[in-house]
């Protein structure tokens, strides 16, 4: 295992090498994660009582990932020696006055243990009874395994060289498929040796993600290839958007200050996409260097989770990148700059794509949306509606940025406040009051003489809250996912519904066509009769226009009829499976 270069930053490299050690010795089964059943037995040695444990586990696990991986690791060792010399463990100590914009730039929670008034790099590793004494017997152990294993390879070398010799002497004899006897006996014990048992490691769950993705492959995944999930709502999950950062994308009309927005997080003037203005999808993540990956490249990598674009088309694709560079908030979220939202009907034909399409599926992987205005543009087009009408169950993470607030005074900038609020009022169609965060989200000092002191204080608390927000979205992103995952088996399960409903609704000889088409006309009364008879929520269910125009192209009597089973496991997946999880992967200590 290498040191990592973030944790490396807060701990001493002599500290960092006894600290691999002892994650190695907790690692039970070597897969690179200390489980909750391990941290009970390794910090047990550390005599702290089960509260100051739990606290721990808490803060080094903030991701809430069920597990720690060497990162996490050291965390959780420094606040054990922390607590071991009488010091307070909670998770106001991480949060001291002024940290959070100060060191925004360098965000990351191991950071934010420099912020407390403790050397970090020469405090000394915690002192954990009986520790040396069990890693002196592990040692030993693997010894007198590895000796055994020696003698026992030496011993059946032997026996098969003295077999060879009497066959030189003697008739040969074959199995019935002419191998050697010797050498299958001896194949099959190298092969069934305990040695090996032992050292494999198993492919056993030991996160919440890892239960997802085998839940997933099990028992959803195929509800959805069977009813063609992938075709109408969202195509076949993999492995890479499981394990994708968090992501927040940035929507807006040109010249809202979405990509200075962006430079302004990161503190950077690196370049992001095309300038003076953003024409195209720029995905701003972590990476080793400064380059711009081509979409057609960024679609095809397994490692990124971006493969679902590959259906808009290579019109879209040449019009997607990836801004890659090294900066420690990237190695947290990643960013989602887009096209300005145009105006007018006849500019929304000249994109060689489906834009509202793009931001839908975009809206789906996110974790928060950023809609942008700026006191002088804040009309709504006929484009923007449509692009948040497609943001339509992703309510929760929309916010609303009033950018550029300092361009006018105090008074404009009430009047402002009220006419966005009025306008989004005709647009969102939700009863809440949208989140509006005022300010002025560049590197340029604020302008003064417009805002005066008062609305300087106004855009410093502000700012300070969406920051807030934006800080909070690593730490939730296990919950999004789990999240995310439910809301989809209960798309799937609808949609599978719908598709044995059409197709049990299909006659058996004649009038096929007719009676296709009649479904297709009356498809908002074909999902009354499915939510009634399956007691479904009405909200849940699809666009009947947009699913419409999907349906279009298929033939309904090759569709599946329900199939109560494989439901069956998806209930069985949502009521048992999935709580289950939770709760061996919650706080070891609660």
């Amino acid at each position: 295992m290498e040191i990592d270069s973030v944790a490396a930053g807060s701990c001493s490299k002599e500290n960092q090498i006894i600290y691999k050690d002892w994650f190695e010795f907790a690692d039970s089964d070597g897969d690179g994660r200390i489980t909750g059943s391990d941290a009970i037995k390794f910090f047990s040695m550390s005599n702290l009582p089960r509260p100051e444990l739990k606290q721990v586990w808490a803060i080094a696990d903030a991701k809430r990932q069920g597990y720690l991986g060497f990162k996490e690791f050291i965390v959780a060792m420094q606040l054990v020696s922390l607590a071991q010399t009488g010091h307070e463990i909670s998770h106001e100590v991480l949060h001291s006055d002024g940290m959070l914009i100060e060191n925004w730039n360098q965000y990351s929670f191991l950071i934010c243990l420099w912020l407390i008034a403790v050397d970090f790099k020469n405090m000394n590793p915690p002192v954990m009874d009986g520790l040396i004494v069990l890693m002196a017997v592990s040692i030993w152990a693997c010894i007198f395994h590895f000796m055994s294993f020696k003698f026992e390879y030496m011993l059946l070398t032997t026996v098969h060289l003295t077999t060879q010799k009497k066959k030189k002497h003697s008739p040969k004899s074959s199995d019935p498929n002419g191998s050697p006897a010797a050498d299958a006996s001896l194949t099959a014990h190298w092969f069934s040796s305990n040695l090996q048992k032992r050292f494999i490691s198993l492919s056993s769950v030991t996160s919440i993600i890892d239960g997802l993705k085998r839940l997933y492959i099990q028992k959803l995944k195929p509800l959805e290839v069977a009813y063609q999930f992938n075709d109408f709502v969202s195509p076949l999950l993999t492995n890479s958007d499981f394990d994708a950062k968090p992501m927040v994308m940035l929507l807006g009309q040109y010249s809202t200050g979405k990509t200075t927005f962006i430079k302004h997080m990161l503190k950077s003037r690196a370049h992001i996409g095309p300038e003076p203005t953003t024409d195209r999808f720029v995905v701003v993540m972590s990476g080793p260097d400064e380059r711009s990956i081509p979409g057609n490249t960024v679609a095809v990598q397994a490692d990124m989770p971006f493969s679902g674009l590959t259906s808009f088309g290579t019109a879209f694709l040449s019009k997607f990148e990836c801004s890659q560079m090294p900066h420690p908030l990237l190695e947290h979220i990643t960013f989602v700059d887009t096209p300005g939202v145009l105006s007018g009907e006849k500019q929304r034909t000249q994109r060689a794509y489906e834009f509202t399409g793009v931001t839908s599926w975009f809206a789906s992987k996110c974790d928060l949306i950023l809609l942008l205005f700026d006191p002088h543009k804040l009309d709504v087009s006929d484009e923007f509606k449509r692009v948040i009408s497609s943001l339509r169950g992703h309510d929760d993470k929309i916010r609303v940025v009033l950018n550029k607030a300092d361009q006018v005074d105090t008074q404009q900038l009430m009047r402002v406040y009220g006419a966005l609020m009025w306008s989004l009022g005709k647009v969102l169609n939700t009863p809440e009051v949208a989140r509006v965060y005022i300010g002025s989200f560049s590197d340029k000092p604020i302008n003064e003489a417009s805002t005066g002191p008062i609305g300087r204080e106004l855009f410093e608390m502000e700012q300070e809250d969406l920051l807030s927000d934006l800080k909070n979205i690593p730490k939730k992103a296990c919950d999004r996912r789990i999240n995310e995952f439910v809301k989809r088996a209960r798309a799937a399960k609808i949609h599978a519904y719908i598709i044995s409903h059409l197709k049990k609704e299909m006659p058996a000889i004649m009038g096929k066509a007719k009676a296709q088409q009649k479904l297709m006309d009356n498809l908002e009364d074909v999902f009354g009769k499915v939510q009634r008879e399956h007691h479904l929520p009405k909200g849940d269910f699809p666009n009947v226009d947009q699913f419409r125009e999907v349906l279009s192209g298929y033939n309904f009597d090759k569709f599946e009829k329900l199939k109560p089973k494989m439901l069956q496991t998806v209930d069985d997946m949502l009521g048992y499976d999935i709580p289950e999880l939770l709760k061996n992967f919650k706080n070891p200590y609660d």
